[in-house]
């Protein structure tokens, strides 16, 4: 059927708000900074929450930043016993103190207002209040218990997985061993490197702190 031009003219015009309405959102939501987690089984991207949550978001750019977590590992699948699919990934500086950073002030959920979700993103730290400083987990699966609830501090979320959920999973399956106390059984076997971490907003604000681990260790002298 003949249909004079100057109708699909029209036609266009009047679809072209429902198309533009269609395609995926290109920016970011304000307050947030999205950052590339590169690792040797593939890339996951997350979005930092410096809104809600900005001492620990400073804090985890500040590594990502000096390229503190460049060549660390995911040394942790936690898998839940009801269900192997559900857990938490953990990885970061581990006990490498030569990257680490002053520890940050905690930010509990409860202060935040955000919770501890499926694909969160989180600070590891001690027992103690006021400890973490470079090591972090992903959660698969909601994990209230996690969460500040009374006297209980819990543990400070700052930021949620926004691509590469299939990564994250990925390393909560691999083959785990070893450790001890709560982490018992739950270290990876052939830790999973992380290559690189880039800031995808914004531009790069490194602290110009000393790199210790970049300097080349003393070799031993051989004995006369």
């Amino acid at each position: 059927m003949f249909f004079p031009v100057r109708n699909l003219i029209a036609l266009l015009f009047l679809l072209l708000p429902g198309l533009a309405l269609a395609q995926p959102a290109n920016r970011l939501t304000p307050g947030f900074t999205r950052v590339a987690i590169e690792t040797s089984v593939g890339t996951i991207i997350v979005a930092v929450d410096q809104r809600h949550a900005p001492l620990t978001s400073a804090n985890f750019l500040a590594y990502v930043d000096d390229q503190r977590f460049d060549g660390t590992n995911f040394y942790r699948a936690a898998r839940r016993k009801n269900d192997p699919r559900l857990g938490l990934i953990q990885g970061g500086i581990d006990t490498d103190l030569r990257r680490a950073l002053p520890p940050v002030r905690h930010e509990p959920t409860s202060q935040t207002g955000l919770k501890h979700l499926d694909a969160t993103l989180s600070m590891a730290r001690p027992d103690r209040s006021n400890s973490a400083s470079g090591n972090f987990f992903i959660t698969i699966g909601a994990t209230p218990r996690m969460d500040a609830q009374g006297d209980y501090i819990g543990y400070a979320a700052f930021g949620h997985v926004v691509g590469g959920m299939d990564v994250v999973r990925h390393i909560l399956a691999v083959p785990t061993c070893c450790g001890t106390g709560p982490m018992r059984g739950q270290m990876i076997v052939k830790p999973i490197t992380i290559l690189h971490t880039k800031r995808l907003d914004g531009a790069a604000r490194p602290t110009g702190k000393v790199k210790p681990w970049l300097i080349p260790r003393a070799q031993p002298r051989p004995a006369k």
